[in-house]
C-alpha cells in the first residue's frame, strides 16, 4: 500500500483518514500540521508531525500526501500548501469514492476529492485541488475550476461552469448554461439563474419564523 501523509488535523482530516483508510490504496501513516498550530504529539492514534520537517522524517520518495483544509479564505489556505507541498517534492494523493462512476470522457485535475453519492455525468470537469463533498449532481458538460470546494447536494446543471476558487454552498441550483465567475461565494439555498461575476457574493435563501410558535399549531 502507498504511505500517506493527511496535512491537517482538523474534523476533516480525521474524516479523511477513515475514507483513506476503507476504501483506497493508501495507509495513512501520520497528520501533518503547521510547527506553530502543533498542540498535541498524537492524533487518532497517529502521530503528528510539522509540516516543516516532514522532508526529513517523511521523505516524498516514500510518501504522497493529501491536504486536508476546507474553504478556508475562499479555498487559499488549501491551495497554499497544496503549492508548497508541490515544491518539496510530494505528489498529491486524490480521494474518489470507489462508488462513483468516473467515465472515460471526464476529465479530473490533481489532488481531486470526490465523496459518495456523487453523480458525474460524461464530459464534466473537475479542476485541481477540488472537493465535491457528498450526493451532488455535476450534469453534463459542466466546468469546475481549480482550488473550489463544493458542499452536499448541489445540482450543477448542464453545460454550467464554476470559476476557480469558489465555493458553492449546500443545496445550490445551477440552470443550464450558466457560467459562475471566478471567487464566488453561493450560499446555502441560492437559486442561480444568470450568469455571475469574478468574486461576486449571493448569500443564499433564508426562511423566517412565522409568529406562531410550533405548540400552538394543530397538525
Amino acid at each position: 500500500m502507498k504511505k500517506l501523509l493527511i496535512f491537517g488535523t482538523s474534523n476533516y482530516a480525521e474524516v479523511m483518514k477513515c475514507y483513506f483508510l476503507e476504501d483506497s490504496e493508501y495507509e495513512v501513516v501520520a497528520f501533518v500540521e503547521s510547527a506553530t498550530y502543533i498542540d498535541k504529539e498524537e492524533l487518532d492514534g497517529l502521530p503528528v508531525v510539522a509540516f516543516e520537517e516532514i522532508n526529513r522524517t517523511h521523505p516524498p520518495e516514500d510518501h504522497e500526501i493529501y491536504i486536508a483544509v476546507g474553504f478556508s479564505k475562499l479555498n487559499a489556505v488549501r491551495k497554499l500548501f497544496y503549492e508548497e507541498s508541490k515544491k518539496k517534492g510530494y505528489k498529491l494523493a486524490s480521494y474518489i469514492n470507489s462508488g462513483v462512476k468516473i467515465w472515460d470522457n471526464n476529465i479530473l485535475g490533481d489532488h481531486v476529492c470526490i465523496f459518495e453519492d456523487n453523480t458525474i455525468q460524461p464530459f464534466a470537469e473537475i479542476g485541481s485541488n477540488t472537493v465535491l463533498w457528498c450526493g451532488n449532481h455535476i450534469g453534463h458538460h459542466t466546468k469546475i475550476g481549480d482550488d473550489c470546494f463544493i458542499a452536499s447536494h448541489i445540482v450543477l446543471s448542464g453545460h454550467s461552469e464554476i470559476g476557480e476558487s469558489s465555493f458553492v454552498g449546500v443545496n445550490v441550483t445551477l440552470r443550464d448554461d450558466i457560467k459562475v465567475g471566478k471567487s464566488n461565494i453561493l450560499g446555502a439555498g441560492a437559486i442561480i439563474l444568470d450568469n455571475t461575476k469574478d468574486y461576486e457574493v449571493y448569500p443564499g435563501s433564508k426562511t423566517s419564523p412565522i409568529s406562531k410558535l410550533s405548540y400552538e399549531i394543530d397538525f
